[in-house]
């Protein structure tokens, strides 16, 4: 049998978790980070994941320190406006349409687009590059066990594995925080999102789309060009079995869908990849620490893909731990810095599980009067500047 030691363990290779391995390795730890599914590294695999992550403000710092933006920068798409359409009236077509420009803020983007599967690849491209920093492919955590000075965790490849720090970033339906006996709260929507790419005439000029009618928004995130055509990804967010209905149709039934659910503000819209799906939920767990625990990402906290806010409230907890152990690097998972790390972010992440939960469910909103309401809202939020400029902070999570 194996044993090992190392600063800081990583449970979990997403987005998430790799940002976390660079970030760490990059700032000197020894670390180790495992997940059971190989990265698909390539647009064309069945099994790509066909989201994309749009990086908010704040995360720059974090792949910049991490070594990261540099290979990211040029690949990705950046989010200039993000634009609020309310097409709820009797037909299909924007009644309201409000833009939220960076400009009114900051002399950067809100944030950039990049494809999930691109990421992947240049992070991993980022971590063989550190010495100090292993990544275990098909390899799953299979056992944990604490201690006041490290955590004992077993491998499904037979290692044992003896680290200061412990971090969970293995999904929703996390490993080391069942093994922990943390609890978490739930919400469950009845809706499914569908996330696929396309084309279209008419360019994205670096603008976030996000159209309101019923069963949840439909999100276009700006991409770079394919094919030398404007390209944008698409999060189409709907109930349950309207999604799965979506999903099954036609390629040319499909766009016939999107393109009226799109209400033509692109022109005709083509579908240039496969389709995926993905259940909605709003999750918190009870606490982000164990003894030489934290949770982080979706072992922590999962929300419906509004507003960016999913993966960079990841991003915050990373460089949140990052600060906390840089700070005082002899006392990395201690107690003491996991306390401090739990009250930092327990309380702002529950503050915005919160708002993204009411947000989803104005989005949601079927009869015609509820969507007068919303399309109210909208109108009365944006015409107050200073109310809208402090929105677009909360939502980059500045101050």
């Amino acid at each position: 049998m194996t044993r090992q030691t190392c600063d800081v363990l990583i449970s979990g290779g997403g987005i998430a978790g790799l940002t976390a391995a660079a970030a760490f390795g990059n700032a000197g730890f020894s670390v180790i980070c495992v997940d059971p599914q190989p990265p698909i590294t390539v647009s064309d695999d069945a099994n790509t994941d066909l989201r994309t992550t749009a990086f908010l403000q704040p995360a720059k710092a974090l792949l910049q320190s991490a070594g990261l933006w540099e290979a990211l920068a040029p690949k990705a798409a950046p989010l200039q406006i993000m634009r609020i359409v309310d097409a709820g009236g009797p037909h299909p077509e924007p009644r309201i349409v409000k833009d939220f420009d960076a400009t009114d803020i900051s002399q950067e983007p809100f944030g950039w687009n990049l494809p999930n599967w691109l990421l992947r690849r240049e992070m991993l491209n980022r971590l063989q590059t550190l010495p100090n920093v292993s990544f275990m492919a098909g390899v799953s955590t299979v056992s944990v066990m604490t201690r006041t000075q490290e955590a004992r965790v077993g491998l499904s490849n037979g290692q044992k594995v003896a680290t200061r720090l412990l971090i969970a970033a293995d999904g929703r339906h996390s490993f080391v925080r069942n093994a922990l006996n943390i609890g978490v709260t739930t919400k469950r929507y009845g809706q499914k999102a569908l996330a696929f790419s396309v084309t279209h005439p008419l360019p994205h000029s670096n603008v976030s789309t996000e159209i309101h009618r019923s069963g949840g928004p439909f999100t276009l995130v700006p991409l770079p060009d394919r094919d030398g055509m404007p390209c944008s990804s698409v999060v189409w967010m709907e109930t349950g079995p309207n999604a799965l209905r979506l999903k099954n149709l036609s390629v040319a039934a499909f766009e016939a869908e999107m393109n009226t659910r799109s209400c033509g503000l692109f022109g005709p819209l083509k579908l240039v990849t496969g389709r995926s799906i993905w259940p909605m939920i709003s999750q918190i767990a009870d606490r982000f620490e164990g003894e030489r625990t934290a949770l982080i990402a979706e072992a922590a906290h999962a929300v419906p893909p509004i507003g960016a806010q999913g993966l960079n409230m990841s991003l915050a907890d990373t460089q949140t731990l990052l600060d906390l152990a840089l700070a005082a690097p002899e006392s990395l998972g201690s107690a003491d810095m996991l306390h401090r790390y739990n009250r930092r972010r327990h309380p702002e992440v529950k503050l915005r599980v919160a708002g993204i939960d009411a947000l989803n469910r104005a989005s949601m909103m079927g009869s015609p009067q509820l969507r007068d309401l919303r399309a109210g809202l909208l109108n009365s939020l944006y015409a107050v500047a200073p109310l809208r400029k402090s929105l677009m902070k909360a939502g980059l999570g500045t101050r």
